[in-house]
């Protein structure tokens, strides 16, 4: 893993470094003279470096390189962060480009408003993300196509720069685990490629792999596993990742990700080109991945972190299941198939009941399913990610204070309710069952399509015993990051955003800085 180290500097002319980056509102004003000195021949000649990053040779700055990157408009009423975070990518490439491998970062011209107060950490996360290439492309042709080696922050405290590192690293993780293709990283080697994640680190790993187990304790994910045991390379795996702090526990958070390493949609076949990309639909297990890689490396007090990972294949066979199954779950639920394409939500359900029984046991557990899940969400908050959330979760602000905390770093978030339609869509339709698991229409098309699967999530996983007015509240909340989860919403090329893994930190680990 090689993602570009936070360095914190207080001087811009760093000895070892290679070029300066300003990213600003205002390029005129670099707030420092020798480099308003240096960009003032180019601004008189060239109006683009009003509108883009471009490299300025500059005489006394490290390396002769000055990069600056202008980020437009602050100050209107729906400009946010990411205008530094967009435009801390836009420069490193052009660093990146130039020759550079240690250049120095500064922001200028960074209004007073509260919305830019992590501008420099942002600009850095950008700059991170656009530096990532895929893990088989480093694989094939070497660790050099990732040629940045650190970013010196200029102004960061030590205090700061590891905030960010955690933060790189853990993003860094999320990338390489939902952009990886389905046979690099089908079941087994994502397991594997955790297990060395975690490798002496503070968070203990333990993979579930034998089918007869996962058959028994997660019936859902092994109905959706049934026709993958044909190939073993492709066998489920649940991957169970557990950070205990040092120190009293002030709070426990309890996660469950979607990993389907690779979607066919099933018996219910996506046609028409719709299955390419479909291997980035384990975006949401390689979040929370991403995530306890961060605590991993950070270490956070007070906080306990659970995770598990359904990891698996949903693919097409003579043994697929098909519309119409009914599944016992792990409650004894019984559900009704409404569409093998709603398999995401199957993977999770037991797991998440699972946890739901830990909880109980747990200090102020707060439990989340993350996932690339609809394309409801994508087609109605795309590029932010969904937030459905239960009474109790309402109840506590979960959802309010993540997205608020998501709008200052640059991953951000629609929050949404959960309605009584919801319960009722997916209600039995006859004495045989207890819930549906879904419609058999695309769930772009289907009203409160990202909404409805929170419903049979929390049935399933017998969180609806634990709302508001029962003895036990549970907090949950179900992110569906379907339209945040890869660049540009292009789930076949796009880059994989990490999205979620920053916003998560920042409310929960740095909380007491």
């Amino acid at each position: 893993m090689s993602f570009p180290l936070a360095l914190p500097v207080s001087d811009w002319q760093v000895q070892d470094a290679d070029a300066v980056i300003v990213v600003t509102s205002d390029v005129s004003d670099l707030a420092i003279a020798a480099l308003n000195s240096a960009a003032a021949p180019y601004l008189a000649v060239d109006a683009r470096l009003r509108t883009k990053a471009s490299v300025l040779l500059a005489e006394g700055v490290p390396g002769k390189r000055l990069i600056v990157s202008p980020t437009g408009p602050l100050n209107r009423d729906y400009d946010d962060v990411r205008r530094f975070f967009e435009a801390g990518k836009a420069a490193v490439l052009e660093a990146k480009a130039a020759g550079a491998v240690k250049p120095v970062l500064m922001v200028a011209g960074v209004p007073g408003d509260a919305r830019y107060q992590h501008a420099l950490e942002v600009a850095y996360l950008g700059a991170c993300q656009a530096l990532w290439q895929p893990l088989e492309a480093r694989e094939y042709r070497g660790p050099a196509i990732e040629p940045i080696e650190s970013i010196a922050l200029l102004g960061a405290s030590d205090e700061q720069c590891r905030e960010l590192n955690a933060i790189a690293a853990g993003q860094y993780a999320a990338r390489d685990l939902c952009g990886t293709e389905p046979e690099r990283m089908a079941p087994p080697k994502f397991a594997d490629y955790c297990v060395e994640l975690f490798e002496d680190t503070s968070v203990s790993v333990e993979v579930v792999a034998d089918p007869a187990t996962i058959n028994q304790d997660y019936p859902m994910l092994g109905t959706v596993a049934r026709a993958s045991y044909a190939v073993e390379r492709h066998h489920p795996r649940v991957v169970k990742l557990v950070y205990t702090p040092e120190g009293d526990i002030e709070r426990t958070l309890m996660f469950v990700g979607k990993g389907l390493v690779y979607d066919t949609g099933g018996a219910d076949l996506k046609v028409g080109g719709f299955m390419a990309g479909m291997s980035r639909d384990k975006g949401g297990a390689a979040s929370v991945a991403g995530f306890m890689k961060s605590v991993a490396d950070f270490k956070p007090k007070g906080v306990k972190v659970i995770a598990y990972l359904a990891v698996v294949r949903n693919s097409i066979g003579s043994d697929c299941f098909v519309p119409d199954e009914i599944i016992t779950t792990r409650e004894g639920v019984k559900v009704r198939i409404g569409n093998t394409d709603a398999e995401g939500r199957l993977a999770m359900g037991d797991l998440l009941s699972e946890l739901k029984d830990m909880a109980t046991q747990e200090v102020n557990p707060e439990l989340f399913t993350v996932a690339t899940l609809t394309g409801h969400a994508a087609r109605a908050m795309g590029p932010y990610s969904a937030y459905v959330e239960n009474g109790p979760a309402r109840a506590q602000q979960v959802s309010r204070q993540l997205a608020d905390i998501g709008d200052l770093w640059a991953d951000c978030a629609e929050v949404s309710r959960s309605r009584r339609e919801d319960y009722d869509f997916v209600r039995p339709r006859t004495l045989a069952d207890d819930v549906l698991s879904s419609n058999n229409a695309p769930s772009a098309v289907t009203a409160r399509g990202h909404q409805f699967p929170m419903a049979f999530l929390a049935i399933v996983g017998g969180l609806d015993k634990h709302g508001c007015e029962s003895d036990l509240p549970l907090p949950y909340v179900h992110m569906d990051i379907a339209g945040s989860g890869v660049e540009g919403g292009d789930w076949q090329h796009g880059k994989p955003t990490a999205a979620t893994v920053s916003s998560l930190f920042a409310r929960y680990c740095r909380a007491k800085l």
